[in-house]
């Protein structure tokens, strides 16, 4: 009979902390401090089995997810070395517990695989990965987008500057207006330029991006299904992909419960004998995706339960199959329920448009994994 010995790794950026374990003997040994390079684990490996030259000895890695990225876990995998990824989240905590340091972190990793109390992540693939780095930085610069508008329009009104000449902002007229803007002092026209060319430019740098998603998309290996994902009202090419990118094997997930809950959209729960207490959102999970979502509801919501499709949705739909974009009709018409029922009831606007995107994420869900019928 085989035996395996688990091997926790607590990764930083300058070491690496380890820690194998014996889990028939319930023996912590080996432990190590080494450099953050990934052919000193392969040769403390190496060093360990050969204590066992005479035994059938398994080796088993794990450590948790982190900014560290995947490189280790590829690397082991590369020399034929079992690893796994543990979700933070997942690892169960003892309470009281005020003691840390890297080399308990290592052993305690060591104990969450060998008695499993772990939930492992998915790792993408290299041209997944690659791709999810491409769409977050056009999410990054949406956001400095977005701050630099802030910036832009909070100076105008530091200086008593409104625009009055129509309804909404960063239209053609509203980017009239602004090259209008003149100012007596230098200074102020000098901080005004550059407001203003900060806002061209990152608007310059989304489109740019927006191109090159697009050409992405047209790809063989993302062109079918995020072609159905954009058959969704409130889905664009960026949000197809960044969801298929992220997320990778739908199918993972057993339920849509199950991924709306990894998207952080399901109801938090205090609940203890008689008394249940249900409070927000749980917020866990992929953030980025979870916003997306939820911008994707809004965007659902400000068109029509019923009613002509607009021209963009029909330019995303043509080509698909019947079933396909039958099932994402219905979920509109689903969606639109689910919040005027809710804000009949009295709930708040913003919390029914989070329902909704639950709502959205669970036909994801079936979309992704053909349950449309």
């Amino acid at each position: 009979m085989n035996t395996l010995i688990h091997i926790g790794i607590d990764v930083h950026k300058d070491s690496y902390s380890l820690c194998a374990y014996n889990f028939s003997s319930d023996q912590a040994f080996a432990q190590m401090r080494i450099e953050s390079r990934d052919e000193l684990v392969v040769t403390y490996i190496a060093r360990l089995l050969s204590n066992y030259e005479d035994q059938d000895i398994e080796v088993l890695c794990g450590y948790e997810a982190g900014p560290s990225g995947f490189g280790l876990y590829r690397y082991l995998q590369s020399k034929g070395i079992a690893c796994v990824l543990m979700a933070p989240t997942s690892l169960p905590k003892a309470p009281g517990n005020r003691v840390k340091t890297d080399r308990l972190d290592a052993l305690e990793l060591a104990k969450h695989l060998a008695y499993g109390t772990y939930s492992q992540v998915a790792v993408p693939t290299v041209d997944d990965e690659a791709v999810k780095d491409y769409t977050r930085m056009r999410n990054a610069r949406v956001e400095a987008l977005k701050k630099a508008k802030q910036n832009l329009l909070s100076f105008l009104l530091r200086k008593g500057r409104t625009f009055t000449e129509g309804r909404s902002y960063w239209t053609i007229t509203h980017y009239r207006w602004l090259r209008k803007q003149q100012f007596g002092e230098l200074l102020d026209q000098e901080t005004f330029n550059e407001y203003l060319q900060e806002v061209i430019d990152q608007q310059e740098k989304v489109n740019r991006f927006d191109v090159r998603i697009k050409e992405i998309a047209e790809e063989e290996r993302w062109r079918e299904p995020v072609g159905k994902l954009r058959c969704f009202r409130g889905i664009e090419t960026h949000t197809a992909l960044s969801l298929v990118s992220e997320i990778g094997d739908f199918s993972r997930f057993a339920t849509a419960q199950q991924f709306s809950a990894f998207l952080g959209l399901v109801p938090s729960e205090n609940s203890s004998g008689q008394r249940e207490l249900r409070g927000g959102i749980t917020k866990t999970g992929n953030v980025r995706l979870r916003k997306l979502l939820v911008e994707g509801a809004n965007a659902t919501l400000r068109g029509g339960m019923y009613g002509q499709k607009s021209k963009r949705l029909k330019a995303r739909q043509a080509g698909s199959e019947t079933q396909v974009i039958a099932y994402a009709d219905r979920a509109n018409r689903r969606m639109h329920r689910v919040y005027n029922h809710l804000v009949s009831r009295g709930v708040h606007r913003n919390k029914a448009k989070v329902a909704v995107a639950r709502e959205l994420s669970c036909f994801i869900w079936g979309m992704m994994n053909d349950r449309i019928d």
